[in-house]
């Protein structure tokens, strides 16, 4: 029986000592000066501005609010997101987005097959579980959000619609860093959706043509190639490693971590000591960039 023996090296590491800024724990006080507005996340006691949550504290002006380091997804108008649908009502569908509350997508506010524009009829409120049904999975923006924290999503954009086939994972959507676009084709032969709410979508990369054609609904059921499904679970160990270790999930930093992984097979990323090893590299080469 083979067995696995690794020895213990010594490793470059960073400066991990420092505790981060402004982290805080539930009753810590942030300041005793006045002055300030009470954001989310503290309380007044004492004439002191308390946390109310484990978090890090962020100041705009004058609002002091603590951004708590776990919790569930709240969403923001123009945040990118992948669910998945629970039901489909009355020209509506429920979407789960990872928030508190199951997010709403109107007939309205999805591309008929095709792009078509034009008035929803009877006949399409009919068709509706042909388009999505309970399962699938979408990419969608949050349009608004209702009073009582729900959010409200469209897919009138041809690069949002429904998934195809690939694989998703769940992480903590403090996470995902906040960026410009959110999805990625990379160089590695993949393409990635990195959901704002936690949820991110790793898929063989397809030409733009095809989504274009099909108005938003891929449906697209070929078996994918042997090198592809390397490739995207290669990425997927490398998400995975990112999370446990607490690194910000991004283009460069997921490309970096699938870099240094190459001199590994697939299934050895799943070892924990490996997968450290992975994403130190990656940090060292994101630290020497900043510097």
């Amino acid at each position: 029986m083979a067995v696995d023996i690794r020895l213990p090296r010594k490793r470059k590491r960073g400066d991990v000592t420092n505790e981060p800024r402004g982290l805080v724990s539930p009753g810590d006080v942030i300041t005793s000066e006045t002055g300030f507005m009470r954001g989310h996340g503290t309380y007044m006691e004492d004439d002191k501005l308390h946390a109310s949550v484990a978090g890090v504290v962020e100041r705009v002006n004058k609002l002091i609010c603590v951004l708590p380091l776990k919790s569930r997804y709240n969403g923001e108008v123009g945040d990118v997101v992948v669910g998945r649908i629970t039901e489909v009502g009355q020209k509506r569908w429920r979407v789960d987005t990872n928030s508190r509350l199951n997010s709403i997508l109107m007939l309205s506010s999805v591309n008929l097959p095709g792009g078509e524009l034009r008035r929803r009829s009877a006949e399409d409120e009919l068709m509706m579980r042909q388009y999505l049904s309970e399962g699938d999975l979408i990419s969608a923006e949050v349009q608004s959000v209702f009073s009582d924290g729900a959010l409200s999503l469209h897919t009138r954009s041809l690069k949002y619609g429904k998934l195809g086939q690939g694989v998703v994972l769940k992480v903590s959507p403090s996470l995902v860093k906040r960026r410009k676009t959110h999805f990625h084709n990379l160089t590695c032969g993949a393409s990635i959706i990195l959901g704002n709410n936690g949820y991110i979508w790793i898929s063989p990369t397809v030409q733009d043509n095809d989504t274009e054609t099909a108005g938003g609904f891929v449906q697209n059921l070929e078996p994918v190639q042997l090198q592809d499904r390397e490739v995207i679970a290669r990425l997927r160990n490398c998400l995975v490693g990112l999370a446990e270790n607490k690194m910000l999930l991004y283009d460069t930093s997921i490309l970096y971590t699938y870099e240094a992984s190459m001199k590994y097979q697939i299934n050895e990323l799943l070892k924990p000591e490996i997968m450290e090893e992975v994403v130190d590299l990656a940090r060292q080469r994101l630290e020497q960039e900043a510097s």
